[in-house]
Order: structure tokens, then C-alpha cells, then sequence
């Protein structure tokens, strides 16, 4: 395990990020200004290529749930350029100090390294080179046609966040648990805001208000005694066993948890989810402990344990945008760290949380003449409507007997197959890096997670009682989940034990009152 922050360590990076978010949404605005992008018309002084960056930006604010007309109110838009530009520079220093950071033949390069590339690479400096190094080597993470990644602040701006980014000490970006600390602290201020309002809590104010981060003795006593309890009861004399603290055992040995005996035979056939990851804690813990499964059981090497858990037995869905960005991260630096630096197989962790905005007509559009296609369109536009509320409570299975899309299909293999017609869709249209078409793919990726099933669901799920929860929150969990729509946190747990197979299990941090006159629809 590497080290977590000290308390000085903490309170220092509580207080960069703090700063960071000031200066990078400040820097958002001044650009948003200058381009013009509250304006319907386009002002005489862009360029070509600025014009078109503008009329990106105005249909991602307007995927965001920003208002683009007369009254303009570009409020997430800003926040998401904000992050995504703070984000480049954070990734990009992690990377760093733990020389991963690569140009594009291969070479491990420092920030001296990338100053000095500057001119070559066009880039205005060598944190913009670091910036550019690190989204191009990151699988999934960064979307370089995202026109919030493509957005550049003034010299003045970028040298203000680039500072704030350095004077960061070096030691921080070692740890374990500083990427899910970021997140939190990044939200401080707006998580006050959206408190002090006293309003109905849904949509963008649901992340700073819920996400909490999870203690690391937290994830390891649940995991050790679930998926290490599954592990120890078939492997007593695995050396694995010795390394986990917070496995609990009987007077004679065996696991205190149980020994899991309807869960696949081999660690190859257990699946993994957690449902609302953050910044991916659950997620880092349990591929360090199925890769060392895999590479003993298999006789695999690390690198090749790793890549396989990365395909096969580790899934993550999360709400918010950003904090899918900082899980997916925090998977890849892992896997780089515990086997090497080498192109890896994209991490299953999805978005759940992005909203539908377009027209049904929009989405039908898309599948062109395929009708399978354009049925299963509908369907992801109804479900995904009020996904930045909802996310991973959404369950696209259908309800009752009837079928998903026409078709006697698993409805894993069904939302599979609609992602891949998607795909070939998109691409034969060139739409793939457009907003509507990052959007559609994101909401399938969604769907295909959300819509099978896993040995081990393991998360801490979002609080939040009726009284705070949005008319549209509470509608759904009323109907959904009558039986536990007191509490989100209690409609997470009904809604985790239905995503567990047959045979499959759940272990979550939970407060106990769910227990009182709950009847979870007699799942165990």
C-alpha cells in the first residue's frame, strides 16, 4: 500500500485546490467572454477556427443544461472548462513526479524536458507540452476533440493555475488517496453553496452535496471480507491471505464473512462493480487484490494479471462527469504503477450520469434505417432523460416479462450489441467526436454497465433524505423503489442487490436505520 496524506500534507492541498477552482473559472469566463459564447451571433473579430470552438462550446453548455439564448446562463459550462483544464495540469504532474510522463516515441520526459519541446510542439509553454503528453497517453480519460479540453486560457491565466499546480509539494502526488481528496476539495465551496440555498437537492447540485470519500480502512475491511473471504476460503494457504488486515476469521479459520461457495469457482469468472465509484477507491483496492488472484491462479505475470482484470473483472459507474474522469485515472496510474508503463486496455468505467437533451427525433436520426437500432434509440432517450439526477439508480432492464428491443436476447448481450451498431453509426456519419455524439455513446456505455449483473457489488452509496431530494428524485424512487425511498442511500441498496447475480453479493458503508421496517422485496 503506498502512503496516504498527513494532515499537513491535506490542509495544503485543501487549499491549492481551493485556489485552483478561483483561478480556473475565472480564466473560463474571461475566455468565454472574449469568444462570445453567450452571443447568438458571431462577432466580427473571430477567426474561422474560434467561431467553430464558439459554436462547440454553446452545444456542450446546452448538453450540460446551460440556457444559450437571450438570458445566457453559462454557469456549468464554466465549471466544466474549469476542471477539465485543471484536470490536464494535475494528471499531467501526477504523471510526472512518477515518471510516467511520456512524448509520443516512448520517452519518459520531466517538465524541464517538456519546456524545452515547447516551441516544436507549438504549445505556449512546457506545462501545456506536459498537459498535451498526458492526454494522449491516457486511455479514455481526456476527449481531445471535447471542446472544453480544446479551450486555451490567456498566458496570464495559464501561468496562475500552473502555478498553483507546482507549488503543490512532490510527495502528495505519491499517495494513494490524494486524487479522491482533490475531488472533494474541489468541491467545497459550491457543496457550501448548494447547502446554504436550502434548495431541493438534484441535477448538478447532487455530487458536491452526496460524494464523501471512503476511508481506506472502509474499502479494505469490505473487500477483504468478501472478495478476500471468497479467495481464502478456496486458497487457505495463498500467501494473499497473510497481506489482508481486516479479513476476519473463525475459531478454526475459515472466513467469519463466509465462504462464498455459489460465486464462480476461479478468480477469472468474478466480477467486480462499483455503482458509485468517485474517485475510484473501491475500484484501485479491488484490482490490486484480483490481479494477485489471477497472476497465482493463472500463472500469469503482473503486467498481463493486471491487463486481464482490466478487461474482464473490474467495472465502475459514477454520476458526475468529473469524478468518471478521476476514477478512470486513478485505475490506469495504478495499473502503470503495479506493472509498468505500456498501452492498456480501456478501463470499464462509465458515466452514468449524463443527461439526455437532445429531441427523440434527434436520437431516431442517428440509427438511420436500422430499426432495431432506432427502437433501442428511443428507449436510451427516455431512461437517460434525467440522468445527471438519477445515474446509477437507472435500471434499463424492462420491466415485467416484456422484451428490451424486440428480441430474445440476455440484455447484457442486447445493450452490447446496441453500443457496437452505435459505434459503426456514428463513424460512417463522422459524428463519433461531436457533443451529440460523445453523448450517445457515453449514454450505451451506460446502459451495457447498468443493465447486467456482477458477482460483488462494493460501493458507499449517495445520502440523502426525501425531504432534500428534488421533485424529480423523489418521484422516481416513489415509484421505483417505494419500499426504500426514505433515503437515497437505502434506494442504493435495493437497487445494488438487484445489479448482483443469482449468486452474486453486496457490502456497502451504510447507516443502520435502513434496517427499521425495511422490506428490500425479500432480496438478501
Amino acid at each position: 500500500m503506498s502512503d496516504v496524506l498527513s494532515t499537513a500534507q491535506r490542509k495544503a492541498l485543501d487549499t491549492a485546490v481551493q485556489r485552483a477552482r478561483v483561478v480556473a473559472e475565472a480564466a473560463a469566463d474571461d475566455e468565454l467572454r472574449r469568444l462570445a459564447v453567450a452571443e447568438e451571433s458571431r462577432p466580427g473579430y473571430l477567426l474561422d477556427d474560434e467561431n467553430a470552438l464558439r459554436l462547440a462550446l454553446r452545444e456542450k453548455a446546452r448538453q450540460l443544461g446551460d440556457s444559450t439564448g437571450r438570458d445566457a446562463d453559462l454557469t456549468l459550462l464554466r465549471a466544466d472548462i474549469a476542471y477539465e483544464q485543471w484536470h490536464r495540469l494535475l494528471f499531467a504532474r501526477f504523471l510526472e513526479v512518477n515518471l510516467l510522463l511520456r512524448e509520443p516515441t516512448g520517452v519518459v520526459v520531466s517538465l524541464e524536458d517538456c519546456a524545452a519541446l515547447a516551441d516544436h510542439e507549438g504549445e505556449p509553454d512546457g506545462w501545456s507540452v506536459a498537459a498535451k503528453y498526458a492526454a494522449e497517453i491516457l486511455p479514455g480519460v481526456f476527449r481531445l476533440a471535447d471542446p472544453s479540453v480544446r479551450m486555451r486560457f490567456s498566458p496570464e491565466r495559464r501561468a496562475e493555475l500552473e502555478a498553483v499546480v507546482a507549488g503543490i509539494d512532490g510527495g502528495v502526488f505519491r499517495t494513494e488517496d490524494a486524487l479522491g481528496w482533490v475531488y472533494q476539495f474541489w468541491q467545497t465551496a459550491q457543496k457550501k453553496r448548494v447547502n446554504e440555498s436550502g434548495r431541493k437537492i438534484g441535477g448538478a447540485d447532487l455530487s458536491p452535496v452526496t460524494q464523501l470519500f471512503t476511508e481506506d480502512y472502509m474499502v479494505r475491511f469490505l473487500l477483504e471480507n468478501s472478495l478476500g473471504a471468497w479467495w481464502a476460503a478456496r486458497h487457505p494457504d495463498s500467501p494473499l491471505v497473510a497481506t489482508w488486515e481486516y479479513l476476519r476469521t473463525l475459531e478454526d479459520g475459515t472466513p467469519a464473512a463466509g465462504t462464498f461457495d455459489e460465486w464462480p469457482t476461479t478468480a477469472a469468472g468474478v466480477t467486480v462493480m462499483d455503482p458509485c465509484c468517485g474517485s475510484g477507491h473501491f475500484l484501485i483496492a479491488a484490482f490490486g487484490m484480483l490481479w494477485r488472484m489471477r497472476a497465482e491462479e493463472e500463472r500469469l505475470s503482473p503486467s498481463a494479471a493486471q491487463d486481464a482484470v482490466l478487461r474482464e473483472n473490474l467495472f465502475g459507474l459514477e454520476l458526475d462527469p468529473r469524478c468518471t474522469q478521476i476514477a478512470m485515472f486513478n485505475v490506469v496510474l495504478e495499473a502503470w504503477k503495479q506493472g509498468g508503463y505500456r498501452v492498456l486496455p480501456v478501463p470499464q468505467v462509465a458515466c452514468s450520469g449524463v443527461p439526455v437533451r437532445g429531441t427523440q427525433s434527434e436520437w431516431e436520426a442517428i440509427a438511420g434505417d436500422q430499426n432495431e437500432l432506432r427502437i433501442a434509440m428511443v428507449q436510451l432517450h427516455s431512461l437517460f432523460r434525467n440522468a445527471d439526477t438519477l445515474g446509477s439508480i437507472i435500471d434499463p432492464r424492462p420491466v415485467g416479462d416484456g422484451p428490451l428491443i424486440g428480441r430474445d436476447m440476455r440484455l447484457a448481450d442486447t445493450w452490447a450489441e446496441t453500443e457496437g451498431m452505435l459505434t459503426v453509426a456514428l463513424g460512417r456519419e463522422g459524428r463519433s467526436d461531436t457533443v451529440m455524439g460523445v453523448v450517445v455513446s457515453d449514454v450505451a456505455q451506460a446502459a451495457r454497465l447498468l443493465g447486467r449483473t456482477y458477482t460483488l457489488i462494493a460501493t458507499n452509496p449517495p445520502y440523502l433524505a426525501k425531504s432534500k431530494q428534488s421533485q424529480t428524485l423523489a418521484g422516481y424512487l416513489s415509484i421505483r423503489f417505494p419500499a426504500s425511498a426514505s433515503d437515497l442511500a437505502t434506494a442504493f441498496i435495493e437497487r445494488c442487490l438487484l445489479m448482483a447475480a443469482e449468486s452474486g453479493t453486496a457490502v456497502m458503508v451504510a447507516p443502520q436505520n435502513w434496517l427499521n421496517g425495511v422490506n428490500l422485496r425479500g432480496r438478501e
